[in-house]
């Protein structure tokens, strides 16, 4: 269990799905997160995914979203890699960049890492502005990064947070 200042990140458990997948389904988070229509399918594809690690974001006893990481183990490439949702209705709370901090400084201090990178859609300028208001820099357009569901492709913009300048 990692404790942020308003959050506390815990692993989801089978409680939580419900709950995670009525916040994916919702327009506002369904358009950058995959999962077609059933969102129940798609967050416990999640959770039986080896290579990540997902936390139940909670506030006030309640969960609000998920923050999930993978890392990268080759040693001449090493780093961690997240993603994050939230319910919303707390957007704006700052309750996003509170799990980005906790989980980044778990990454740092308790994995090693010195590297982390996020991919938001090029267009989710809301999610861009989130990160770097953690300290994440754009690194560069991934050009038709990813496909959508109706099959389009879109650009992603790769961003990376280095340890010393994850920002308070």
């Amino acid at each position: 269990m990692l404790r942020g200042r308003s959050v506390t990140l815990r692993p989801v458990t089978d409680a939580d799905v419900p709950a995670l997948a009525a916040i994916r389904a919702t327009p506002e988070v369904r358009r950058w997160w995959r999962g077609g229509d059933d969102q129940v399918a798609a967050v416990r594809a999640d959770l039986a995914d080896d290579d990540l690690t997902v936390y139940a974001i909670e506030h006030d006893g309640r969960v609000v979203g998920a923050i999930q990481w993978y890392a990268e183990t080759d040693p001449d490439y090493r780093h961690a890699g997240l993603d994050v949702f939230l319910d919303p209705e707390v957007r704006g709370t700052g309750l996003g960049g509170d799990a980005i901090r906790t989980l980044a400084r778990h990454l740092f201090d308790d994995h090693g890492h010195h590297r982390l990178v996020i991919d938001p859609a090029a267009a989710n300028t809301a999610a861009i502005r989130a990160y770097a208001k953690v300290g994440f820099r754009p690194v560069g357009v991934m050009r038709r990064y990813e496909r959508a569901e109706d099959g389009t492709w879109h650009d992603g913009l790769l961003m990376d947070l280095l340890a010393g300048d994850l920002a308070d």
